[in-house]
């Protein structure tokens, strides 16, 4: 008999009868939860699995990275949700380089603003006024550089 596991089980349930809100919000921890994972894959000791946790984790936060950026609704959502679909693009980039070239720095990068994200989507969620952050308060210069 194979055993289940029930954090699985509520994981999955919670996912199926969450509100639209409430899976973002799931999607932005679970790509910081990723990060900081692949941020403590820096200090094993042995390389095959320093390399695999940097990876896994770096792949797993591109792949929340993704859904949320094709979530976007780019014609009603304006200006906003450009924004949105740079800082994602950027936020791939940095996390692809990291990955490549086994790199802290683009982590680094990416975890204050997605914690930012994040954060004022909570705030946005449990109703708190003018929760989003100006577009101008990403780095767009640095994002089209970068």
């Amino acid at each position: 008999m194979v055993a289940v596991n029930p954090w699985k089980s509520y994981r999955r349930i919670a996912t199926q009868t969450a509100p639209p809100g409430q899976l973002v919000l799931m999607l932005f921890d679970g790509a910081l939860l990723a990060l900081d994972r692949a941020v403590l894959g820096f200090g094993l000791v042995d390389i095959a699995e320093r390399n695999a946790a940097i990876h896994n984790n770096i792949q797993h936060a591109l792949d929340i990275i993704r859904e949320l950026n094709s979530s976007l609704d780019l014609e009603a959502g304006g200006q906003l949700a450009q924004t949105l679909c740079n800082l994602y693009a950027f936020f791939e980039r940095r996390l692809t380089e990291s990955n490549r070239k086994k790199s802290r720095q683009g982590i680094d990068d990416v975890i204050p603003m997605l914690k930012q994200l994040r954060d004022a989507w909570f705030q946005m969620l449990n109703g708190v006024p003018n929760a989003l952050p100006a577009a101008t308060a990403w780095p767009t210069d640095s994002m089209a550089a970068a």
